[in-house]
């Protein structure tokens, strides 16, 4: 842990900063992720590359980094070539990498807290063909769980302060994940990717956020990778039907078209729109996909304004 304040007691004290979209900083480094394993690759190619995308996001204002473990799998991996060993190797090197960048930003005169969430990113991330924004795997809870609950080990065992259960297009998934994270001894949020007021999958968030409200391991819930326009109202939902912290960090409003692994469209995302997000109940702001660290450093100063 880089603080001596744990990421629930300083959520129950005010306002946090997340970071912005992990692929997008690393291609604009130049970094060529035309790749199933997507910014997971680098794990295994360029990890200095992810330390510095990290540190770029803490530098601009970011008070959590979110590991790049989301697209990384034991199955992935093994689609490459990588076995379990390894892969496991790599997981644990995620929460690694983002420890380092805190620790270079805190040598470099960054005196707030620093936390790090490790990635856990939907089954379908791990399939790397767009049905993490559909849900519907045709899995079982049960089996969903079997998937998710070796990850889940490796990642808590290297003791990040957080797990992010992240772009979560399910609420069958959502059970699965948090029957996974029972007994590991690491915080979790929930964060599901969401349309409107529902689910990817066609959920009503009241009935997806009411998963999570009587577990004690999740320490907020909220939504990611949608649009902008799709928080206000889901931040107030889970609000009122957890009681929990709200986690947040939309897309910049592009649309993914994973047919050509391309954005398209223009960005709607506005750092203003923060101070309503907190007003309803957010705690835990950011970005995901397309918001970068100026957005981020626009984010932290209207907040902590």
């Amino acid at each position: 842990m880089t603080s001596t304040i744990t990421l629930a007691e300083a959520l129950a004290a005010g306002t946090v900063v997340l970071d912005g979209g992990m692929s997008n900083q690393l291609e604009s480094a130049g970094h060529d992720l035309s790749d199933e394993l997507w910014s997971a690759r680098l794990l295994t190619e360029r990890p200095e590359a992810i330390t510095e995308a990290h540190l770029a996001y803490f530098e601009a204002g970011a008070d959590v980094a979110i590991t790049s473990s989301y697209q990384a799998t034991f199955e992935g991996f093994d689609k490459r070539g990588i076995g379990r060993e390894r892969a496991a190797e790599l997981l644990a090197l995620s929460v690694e990498l983002a420890r380092e960048a805190a620790r270079q930003a805190q040598a470099a005169g960054i005196a707030r807290p620093l936390w790090v969430a490790a990635s856990v990113g939907p089954y379908g991330a791990m399939l790397a063909d767009g049905s993490e924004y559909r849900g519907r795997y045709g899995l079982s809870v049960a089996e969903l769980e079997r998937f998710h609950r070796p990850r889940l080990e490796v990642l808590a065992a290297a003791r990040p302060d957080v797990l992010a259960l992240e772009t979560v297009p399910d609420a069958d998934e959502a059970e699965a994940l948090l029957r996974a994270v029972r007994g590991l001894d690491v915080p979790a949020w929930l964060s599901y990717s969401v349309a409107g007021e529902r689910t990817r999958a066609g959920q009503p968030l009241e009935e997806a956020f009411a998963l999570a409200a009587d577990a004690d391991e999740v320490i907020a819930v909220g939504v990611n990778c949608c649009a902008p326009e799709d928080v206000e109202r889901a931040v107030e939902t889970a609000t009122r039907v957890t009681g929990k912290p709200v986690v947040v960090y939309p897309n910049s409003g592009e649309a993914w078209d994973a047919r050509a692994r391309a954005w398209n469209g223009r960005s709607s995302f506005s750092p203003e729109e923060v101070l309503g997000w907190r007003a309803s109940g957010a705690r835990l702001i950011g970005g995901c996909c397309r918001v970068g660290p100026e957005a981020i450093s626009g984010i932290a100063g209207a907040l902590k304004a």
